[in-house]
């Protein structure tokens, strides 16, 4: 990752050069994964910049820090301001990914954190366009499991967690895929390493239920809305490998992958192997909402200039 045309970081209160902002060999994040953060998106239209729920997204990095008692100095309100404030400062006007990350600092060798450690906070921003392909990816069924509740919290959006997903990864990539789907220790689907997975068949959409260790993604529960607002019914329940070799299609939602087609797994071809309807259908909407072209969404958007 780098600055990619954006010249400021905002650390610890203040705004920084990029180049300037480096932290000790000894901080605990580093050792230890003692970090939570946040994907965020900006999108444009002709006439502004809008930060995709944006306190949605802060709510939830500070209630993954209050899982493993990570303390944040700053509230909810002014990370937000905060956030606003640095795509001002580097002067960003296109669309955009934000990522505000809090971590544990020079707290020591031990494993004890509290809410008493040293904590420091940073948001980054550059411009960021599409992640994945609008005509679909192919995947593959991970060997390696999900996370589970019982280990380390699905939920909390922490660093460490990534090591999982980050397995998963090398795995699809040396296999030719282009993302993988991880399973829960109950052999149901889970998720994809950063994103959740939603099925359709039948014009009926299901999703695994957050009990089977699947984070709660801000833009899944966005899909579910927007699905439902548009005349789809929506299940959260749990979901077999071999239903997704049977679905009539499928698709992932994240903060960087958006709402993204699979048009295969393991080889199987998804529907007609191309992008579904009622997925392109969601999509398109979903990219309508973001850039405030439908007005019953706009409390979603922070506007920025």
């Amino acid at each position: 990752m780098n600055s990619n045309n954006a010249e400021f970081i905002w650390f610890d209160g203040e705004f920084k050069p990029w180049d300037s902002v480096t932290v000790p060999i000894t901080t605990h994040a580093i050792h230890y994964g003692t970090s939570v953060f946040e994907g965020i998106r900006g999108y444009s239209n002709d006439e502004n910049l809008f930060v995709f729920k944006l306190r949605e997204h802060i709510e939830r990095l500070i209630q993954s820090a209050e899982v493993y008692s990570i303390n944040s100095r700053y509230s909810i309100s002014e990370i937000c301001s905060s956030t606003v404030g640095l795509l001002k400062r580097n002067n960003i006007k296109k669309s955009c990914y934000i990522r505000p990350l809090l971590f544990v600092g020079l707290h020591g060798i031990d494993l004890n954190v509290t809410k008493n450690s040293p904590s420091h906070l940073a948001i980054i921003a550059f411009p960021f366009n599409r992640y994945f392909p609008e005509t679909g990816i192919r995947t593959c069924i991970s060997s390696w499991r999900r996370i589970n509740e019982n280990s380390t919290p699905p939920m909390a959006k922490a660093g460490g967690n990534y090591l999982n997903s980050v397995l998963a990864t090398q795995e699809c990539k040396r296999n030719g895929f282009d993302e993988s789907i991880l399973l829960d220790y109950q052999g149901n689907v889970s998720e994809a390493p950063g994103e959740n997975i939603f099925l359709i068949r039948g014009n009926k959409i299901y999703t695994p239920p957050l009990s089977d260790s699947v984070l709660e993604g801000i833009t899944r529960n966005t899909a579910i809305t927007l699905a439902r607002d548009l005349g789809y019914e929506v299940q959260e329940r749990s979901i077999t490998r071999t239903e997704l070799y049977i679905a009539d299609e499928l698709f992932v939602t994240g903060t960087a992958a958006e709402i993204t087609p699979v048009i295969s797994v393991d080889n199987h071809k998804i529907g007609s192997g191309q992008v579904g309807e009622i997925t392109k259908k969601i999509s398109n909407y979903y990219q309508k909402v973001v850039i405030s072209e439908i007005p019953e969404y706009r409390e979603w958007l922070t506007p920025v200039w």
